[in-house]
């Protein structure tokens, strides 16, 4: 059985004795750390999506700062949690950062347990997100496969509509909305209403 991936931390920070620092503290409660000195050397180490949490100071050497940088991954649909830890902090920032979807804004220096306690959470959250979005992509390709007829009975089922109304309005017998309603079923995976119903509301827009 393969052994699960450890929890990824970005942690992007130009100061070497407290990436190491941090580092240290973060790889000993489980965590795998990749360290970065600059914005630049994140955008270049940066493959497909980004997974994990980052944790990243406001005040970077060259190019742009770390709110410049959040705010560029959030145009570019990233959507892994961002941590500031900075030692220049303001009010101002706080809120800035915040309204830019920051999950936490933290202070330097910080105690170790506090810095665990909001990685572990931005953490928890990310990997939620990604799953909820692997569900609903896997939802989505099996919604593919269902025919026209099969998609209309589909909504109006989980709309709440009976047997004998979606008959009507398709012009067709009880019989074969009953057959496509089988099909939908067996087609989707789902063995209850209930179950059917709650993948409509997992499934993206433009699947159905």
């Amino acid at each position: 059985m393969p052994k699960p991936e450890a929890p990824l931390v970005h942690l992007l920070d130009d100061d070497e004795e407290l990436r190491v620092a941090l580092t240290r503290v973060l790889r000993a409660t489980g965590h795998e750390v990749r360290t970065y000195a600059t914005v630049a050397d994140f955008l270049l180490a940066r493959t497909g999506t980004l997974r994990g949490c980052l944790v990243l100071d406001i005040r970077m050497p060259g190019g742009p700062n770390g709110l410049e940088l959040q705010k560029a991954l959030s145009r570019q649909g990233e959507t892994l949690p961002v941590i500031f830890l900075t030692g220049h902090a303001s009010l101002p920032m706080g809120i800035q950062a915040m309204k830019d979807g920051a999950f936490d804004f933290l202070t330097k220096p910080i105690k170790q347990e506090d810095l665990l306690r909001v990685v572990t959470a931005a953490l928890a959250r990310e990997a939620a997100a990604h799953a909820a979005g692997l569900r609903q992509h896997e939802l989505a390709e099996r919604a593919a496969q269902l025919n026209a007829i099969e998609r209309e009975v589909f909504h109006r089922v989980v709309a709440g509509q009976p047997n004998k109304q979606i008959a009507a309005d398709l012009d067709c017998s009880e019989r074969t909305v009953k057959t496509h309603r089988a099909q939908v079923m067996a087609k989707m995976g789902a063995t209850t209403l209930a179950e059917l119903a709650q993948m409509a509301t997992q499934i993206r827009p433009k699947a159905g």
